[in-house]
């Protein structure tokens, strides 16, 4: 990896979020994103309705961090493997992927871009970096949150081992603990 011209992570800018997770059933979940006016994509329905979506009986905080692929260190992009383990070498871990609709409801701020680019991460789009539920590439590998026409979406993703993630994609990873 090299350092970008302002820095790679923690050297350079990111956000970071406390965020609560679990604490209630999934259909209470469910019910809470459609309450919230968070719009879902079929991937994130398929994702949220699926047995091995699980969500914590007992509520937990996670901090966040959100950044792009560049402050990873990766100025021509990266495949999602080697983007992974290069946040882990920058003490940075995977998000469960229960994440996905408690960030979505908490963060409720998200700017609009508009931007549609076949087989490329929107802009102005935040990955939830996560361990996929299956390794197949037909099933979503996760979550990505966005704001669309002023509605916040919380969407789910296919990408294959070969897709490049550009240096300017946003993910967001949780902070290890200490």
């Amino acid at each position: 990896m090299t350092k970008t011209a302002y820095g790679t992570y923690p050297d350079c800018p990111f956000i970071k979020r406390a965020v609560a997770v679990g604490g209630m059933t999934k259909s209470e979940c469910i019910q809470k994103l459609n309450a919230s006016s968070i719009r879902l994509n079929e991937y994130a329905e398929k994702l949220l309705f699926d047995e091995k979506f699980l969500i914590s009986e007992a509520e937990y905080s996670l901090d966040t961090v959100e950044l792009t692929v560049q402050s990873l260190g990766f100025l021509e992009g990266a495949n999602t493997s080697d983007l992974f383990k290069g946040a882990g070498k920058l003490g940075l871990n995977l998000c469960p992927v229960e994440l996905g609709p408690f960030l979505r409801l908490a963060y409720t701020d998200q700017t609009e871009q508009v931007s549609n680019v076949q087989n490329q991460a929107p802009s102005g789009a935040a990955t939830i970096a996560s361990e996929p539920l299956y390794d197949h590439d037909d099933f979503p590998k996760g979550f990505y949150l966005r704001r669309i026409d002023g509605e916040l979406w919380l969407r789910g993703y296919t990408a294959d081992h070969l897709h490049v993630w550009n240096p300017e994609d946003v993910f967001i990873f949780c902070l290890k603990s200490v």
